[in-house]
Order: C-alpha cells, then structure tokens, then sequence
C-alpha cells in the first residue's frame, strides 16, 4: 500500500507538472544561469552566469528564444538580480566591482550551509548593453536583490543600511530611498504585484534567543543562513505583513500571478535538508497549495512573462555535469 501510494502521488505530481507547464524549452546550455527575468515588452531576458573563463556570475541579456547571448556587466567582481527598468533600455543589477576586481572568497562552509552577504555589494544603472554605468546605492554594507515594478517604477530591494537586512524601496534613479520592513533577520527576494500594490518576500526572522544570537554573529561576519526561510506577503509600503508558509524549510523565489490572486514559489518543503526544489503554487493568502514542477532536482527563479502567457525559470533539469542550471521557458497553461 505504502509503494502504490507513493506512485499514485509521483503521478499526481507528473499530472500537474503536465497541466501548468507546456512545451519546454531550454534557453542555455552548460555553466550555472539563473534569475532570469523579463524585458517589459517580452523580447529579451537579463540573467546572471558563470560560464566560459567566468570565476563567478556576471550579468547577461539574451533573446527571449536564447539567441544573442552576451555579457552586459563590467567582467569584473561578482554581480546578482539583473532586472529591466520601465522603459525597456535600462537595467539594475547588483556587483562587487567597486570592492575588487576579482571575484569575492565563497562563504565560509565550516559554519555550515551559509550565504554569504557581500558588504562590496552594490546596486547599479546602467544601459541594456552595459553602458553608462552609475551606482543607485552608496549605504555601507550589502546592496543588492533589486526588482522593478514597471507600473510605479519603484525598486524593491534588500540592504545592511540600517544594520540588518531589510528592504528598502527606491525610485529608478535611485532617489526616495525608503526603508520598509523593521523585524529583525533577513528579508529580501521581494517581487512587487503587477499593479504595485503588493509585495511578496523571503524571510528568515529567528524566533528564540538562541537563533537570534547565531543570525547576529553570523551578520558580523557578513554571513546568512538560507535554510530556514518562509514567505510572507504585505502592502507595498511593508504594512500587513504576514507570514504564509509554514513548512521550516528553504521557500524562496516568489512571484504573483499576473492576476495577482496566487503566488508561485520554491521550496525544498518535502525535505527541509535536501537540495530538491521544486515549483509550488498557492493562493496569495496561502491556502490551497499545489505542487508545479517534478523533475527531482533544482527548480527555482519562476517569472511571468508580461503578457503572462509563458514562464522563465532556471533549472538542473536534464544538466550534463555537477552544478550546471540552464534557464529555461515553457508555456502557462492555466
């Protein structure tokens, strides 16, 4: 009974994986490429790789069918969340060039599963080719996880501005620069709703005195941890916010429907310490929770195209060697 239930639920999951995503197609081809996200007129992706000679990511664009793929960051330090600005010929991205031109030393692992938080990390403008670059962000410590709502034309971002990682809202330019959510612990990851009303985020905000002094000791060292991270929702001012999930797992990725009625996520929710991410959605409040992708490995960085007609995300699905994740674009059929 145990096996035929497991089957029967393998099944389910195939069914629906089958049901909301239609004609897959993979965009690149070898490296690590993720978080690519749309141009506002749905021509083109911007996306982070490391690829080639790369030590670390950097920042490219590519057609929306893969083709024309080409650097458009400086090559040099690391960089992260590149995403097209309202009128579709600029772009924001977060780097470390400023801070050094080589690549940043990876987080330090003895501390067990760890990101680390580069304080060299800054936000910056620049031209769809790469030109014209000028820094939005100048606060001491991290800068980066910036996205766009095309509509208001604010950037949602993640800073050390006020001494803990928060989010912070800013406009284009990079003036109005608002600080927004206060709790203690990581936020960020944060999409805004298509009419910008709302925000969806990841967070870590440890909840006993033992976690928070781990959180605080480890933010000295420029340290987070990502394990343990839920999802929470609020206006796009951070008031209302409120937790969703609750699995005491790595959720993460969130994006709106176009409609904004659901949230479609990552989570690693059937074993809070494994590497398998799949693709879930749910209502925005959080209830009627459904299981998107099954391919039984990483699956992470879903984004709506505008028309809301297709779905880029990044994935292992089908990688020829260790650590490689192509980007990928697939029909929406719901």
């Amino acid at each position: 009974m145990i096996r035929l239930a497991v089957l029967l639920t393998a099944a389910m999951c195939a069914a629906q994986a089958a049901d909301y995503l239609g004609n897959i197609k993979q965009l690149t081809n070898g490296g690590q490429n993720a978080e690519a996200y749309w141009s506002p007129d749905g021509k083109r992706l911007v996306f982070q790789s490391t690829r080639d000679k790369l030590q670390c990511d950097q920042i490219f664009v590519m057609n929306a069918d893969g083709s024309d793929q080409h650097i458009v960051s400086t090559g040099k330090g690391r960089t992260t969340c590149g995403y097209f600005l309202s009128d579709n010929k600029h772009i924001v991205y977060g780097s470390t060039h400023e801070g050094g031109e080589s690549c940043p030393p990876p987080a330090d692992r003895s501390k067990g599963y760890v990101w680390a938080v580069y304080p060299s990390y800054d936000i910056f403008l620049a031209k769809d080719d790469g030109t014209g670059l000028r820094k939005l962000t100048d606060a001491p410590g991290y800068d980066a996880e910036a996205t766009v709502n095309w509509k208001t034309k604010k950037i949602v971002y993640t800073s050390m501005a006020s001494g803990d990682l928060d989010m912070w809202v800013m406009k284009e330019d990079g003036s109005g620069k608002q600080r927004i959510t206060t709790t203690m612990g990581y936020d960020g990851g944060a999409v805004f709703s298509r009419d910008g009303k709302r925000l969806v985020w990841r967070a870590n905000h440890p909840s006993t005195p033992e976690t928070a002094e781990r959180y605080k000791n480890l933010l000295k060292e420029n340290l987070t941890t990502p394990m343990k991270m839920e999802i929470w929702v609020a206006d796009s001012s951070g008031k209302n916010a409120r937790q969703i999930t609750g699995f005491g797992c790595a959720s993460f990725a969130p994006t709106f429907t176009p409609d904004g009625k659901k949230i479609l996520f990552s989570s690693n929710k059937h074993n809070c310490d494994g590497r398998k991410f799949e693709l879930f959605l749910m209502n925005a409040d959080g209830s009627g929770l459904e299981q998107v992708t099954d391919f039984g490995g990483f699956t992470s960085f879903p984004e709506f195209s505008p028309d809301g007609k297709r779905l880029v995300f990044a994935s292992d699905k089908g990688a020829k060697s260790r650590y490689e994740f192509n980007i990928f674009v697939a029909d929406w059929a719901k």
